[in-house]
């Protein structure tokens, strides 16, 4: 048996680890317990977000002091996914998941994490079936980390995957291979499409046979309803933690999914939140959410300008378009909204899952 503590701790800069400091102080994480964080850093989300990688060596270094290792290992035994972006009314923040065992004799299900990693990639792989193939590996191994049994049990998987650059579209060149993109920005997107495809399939959303070199990011009506994935520079594999429901948890919390068809779809958001019989008093711990331009130029009939505009990149207009919807939801600023959702639910959607907490539970330990 498992137990799992999530705690949201807002942030002064990428950097800022001051609130994980003193919640370790007042012992309410142990960071042995810790498998992973996800973290809304304020930079600009593109391929030169260098507050990502500043943020992940930040608590890498300081968590390696506490566990008497070295930062490598660090990030070999913690999942660290850093998303670039808090326009708008989103507010920078880590959100911590421990784990720790249980005596608890198994019950009803609740919230379960579990973490895996890919190889590294080569440049030549990145938007290609080689991720594909590599990330449904690691999502598999994800479940079995987290005692998730079933496909149905998953609400949402986060996935930090890497980008391209042009020292890496040189080095490809040098060997006589070529890369899905020159383009560094686009080669976000076929990242993150690869990944979320790797996630349908392990999951059983789509046939695995429908996914080819030439349907990503092409074909639409491919996509899974659980997936969100976010490209970096900071890496060259992909991580990927799976939150789901387990009988195998004694955790306080509870985790419900839906999907968002488009920008505004609010009510997407409501459906979630009744979907986990919030009663007064239980808490709301965030909010994870896929935001993206709706590809067709429209939202609700209506044109938008997102994908016209050359001085913003549209993931950015779209994480503070959804992340003020998801907010004035919520009533809490401080939601996870990443940009970009190749293949993460309906074109111009996306899913969003939500992690909360009943009033008087006690934890599993």
């Amino acid at each position: 048996m498992q137990t799992v503590e999530v705690i949201r701790i807002p942030t002064k800069g990428p950097g800022d680890i001051s609130g994980l400091s003193q919640l370790i102080d007042q012992k309410k994480i142990a960071p042995a317990d810790i498998v992973a964080i996800m973290g809304k850093t304020e930079g600009n989300g593109c391929v030169n977000d260098f507050t990502r990688e500043y943020s992940t060596h930040a608590l890498a270094i300081f968590l390696g002091k506490k566990l008497k290792t070295t930062p490598a290992e660090v990030e070999k035994r913690i999942a660290f996914v850093m998303s670039g972006g808090t326009e708008g009314v989103l507010s920078p923040h880590l959100t911590v998941f421990s784990r720790s065992r249980s005596r608890n004799a198994p019950g009803e299900k609740r919230l379960a994490i579990g973490i895996g990693f890919t190889r590294d990639f080569k440049p030549e792989e990145l938007g290609r079936m080689a991720q594909v193939a590599e990330t449904a590996k690691a999502v598999r191994a994800a479940m079995q980390d987290g005692g998730i049994a079933s496909p149905a049990d998953v609400h949402f998987v986060q996935v930090k995957c890497p980008l391209l650059t042009t020292a890496l579209v040189a080095d490809a060149m040098k060997r006589g291979k070529d890369t899905v993109t020159h383009d560094t920005y686009e080669s976000m997107g076929y990242s993150r499409g690869a990944s979320a495809l790797g996630v349908a399939v392990e999951l059983k959303e789509i046939e695995k046979k429908r996914v080819t070199d030439a349907t990503i990011l092409r074909d639409w009506s491919l996509f899974s309803s659980v997936a969100s994935t976010s490209a970096g520079i900071e890496l060259a594999h992909n991580v990927v933690i799976v939150m789901g429901m387990s009988k195998h948890s004694s955790s306080p919390y509870r985790i419900a999914h839906g999907v968002m068809q488009d920008a505004v779809d609010a009510n997407a958001i409501s459906r979630v939140l009744d979907n986990l019989k919030l009663k007064n008093g239980d808490q709301i711990v965030n909010a994870f959410v896929k935001a993206e331009a709706s590809p067709d130029g429209l939202v609700r009939g209506l044109r938008h300008t997102m994908l016209n505009d050359s001085d913003i990149n549209s993931t950015r207009h779209a994480r503070a378009a959804v992340g003020a919807v998801v907010a004035s939801v919520i009533g809490n600023t401080g939601v996870y909204v990443s940009g970009g959702a190749e293949h993460q639910g309906p074109p111009g959607g996306g899913p969003v899952a939500v992690i909360a907490r009943p009033s008087g539970s006690a934890s599993g330990r």
